[in-house]
């Protein structure tokens, strides 16, 4: 788990410098361990100027929070007591749709990993990452990328009804239209087609015409396996010429 991510970054400041977001960043933290919770309010001190944390103990409390503020990022332990961690994200992404949903996991399977990423989380973090990684995770997050652990980039399918890694040649991107790659970059996201259809200013059905012909080109089946095949290639949408 010790890699650290490779991708490069895109955000306000210099990946290299004390802190990415110039403002100041809203977080939500998800996970019934207080201790857990007081440990990433301190690793995560340099990722911003300024930093706002909201906790919560379970979903129920997460979704309340959600209703209330706008969050940046929510930090979500998939794990949590009384209830599924794919229904606690697809909760929280109907709730807070403009935020990055970033799932924290002991378990790290690539086929959980998938199922993740289907559901609409911009990355996900092993719990049992170092420091370092989860910076470098958070940073590429922020900068408008997805995150996934390199064990789960190449691995085949443990579950037959979920998507193999595609076969990719990385020169595909090369033939994306430039309003292609913007969609695809907010799809890496983990926003929604109605959600990038009003950031773009253009209708649903549109929206879905790109990604379609984003699939062909790629020669992938659906937004799981795109995510994927852009997340290997080790680069960003948008920071393609």
């Amino acid at each position: 788990m010790g890699d650290t991510p490779t991708l490069p970054f895109h955000g306000r400041r210099d990946p290299t410098g004390s802190a990415l977001w110039g403002g100041a960043l809203n977080i939500l933290l998800v996970d019934d361990h207080e201790l857990f919770r007081a440990g990433l309010k301190l690793l995560l001190a340099d990722l911003a100027d300024r930093l706002s944390f909201a906790e919560a103990a379970d979903c129920a409390a997460a979704l309340g929070l959600a209703e209330q503020q706008a969050f940046d990022v929510i930090l979500l332990d998939f794990r949590l007591p009384g209830t599924c961690g794919l229904d606690a994200l697809q909760a929280l992404r109907e709730k807070a749709q403009t935020a990055a949903i970033v799932v924290l996991s002991a378990e790290d399977s690539p086929t959980l990993i998938r199922r993740v990423i289907d559901a609409g989380a911009a990355g996900f973090i092993p719990k049992a990452s170092s420091h370092a990684v989860m910076m470098a995770a958070l940073r590429l997050i922020l900068a408008g990328g997805t995150y996934l652990p390199p064990h789960a980039l190449n691995a085949p399918a443990e579950d037959p009804f979920m998507p193999a890694p595609p076969v990719y040649d990385r020169r595909a991107l090369e033939q994306l239209t430039a309003r292609q790659r913007h969609v695809l970059r907010l799809v890496m996201q983990g926003k929604s087609n109605k959600i990038i259809a009003q950031e773009v200013g253009v209708s649903e059905a549109t929206i879905k015409a790109h990604l379609a012909a984003a699939f062909r080109v790629l020669g992938v089946k659906n937004r799981t396996e795109a995510v994927f095949a852009c997340a290997r290639t080790g680069l960003l949408i948008e920071g393609m010429a």
